[in-house]
């Protein structure tokens, strides 16, 4: 087993709330995700992808997607050659594409960088990821 510990930035909401950034790729390129425990998929912007997936074929995801301040928002099924977290990474992932304007433009006013995408509990399950708030380092068990 191959263990991949990345360190993370704890970032304050507001004074009262944090939310837990970790960089990674998509297809080589850097890419900064928003770590959500309770989003049960990865997700990515749907315009943004496109500067990691030249070209993307979109196909219609068959089920809404919920959560992110909505009850269903539609989505879209893209495929990633290559997504990586240190040398932790998946080959050709089906990924979820949504609008993600709303946390883009909250992200804005409160003065932080944008994101490129939000990773959920099914990569966060996957590499059986551990938190250390502590240390402020995720671990991927790869």
């Amino acid at each position: 087993m191959h263990i991949v510990e990345l360190p993370f930035q704890l970032i304050s909401i507001e004074g009262d709330g944090y939310h837990i950034m970790v960089n990674g790729k998509i297809n080589g390129l850097d890419a900064r995700f928003l770590v959500d425990t309770g989003a049960s998929r990865t997700v990515f912007d749907i315009e943004g992808i496109k500067k990691f997936v030249p070209e993307p074929e979109f196909l219609e995801n068959e089920k809404l997607s919920t959560g992110l301040g909505t009850n269903e928002m539609p989505s879209m099924v893209v495929e990633i050659d290559k997504l990586s977290f240190g040398e932790a990474f998946i080959e050709y992932y089906t990924a979820i594409a949504i609008d993600l304007k709303h946390v883009h433009f909250s992200y804005q006013n409160l003065g932080l960088p944008p994101i490129d995408g939000v990773l959920g509990g099914d990569l966060l399950v996957r590499f059986r990821s551990v938190i250390n708030y502590k240390t402020r380092k995720i671990k991927f068990y790869d």
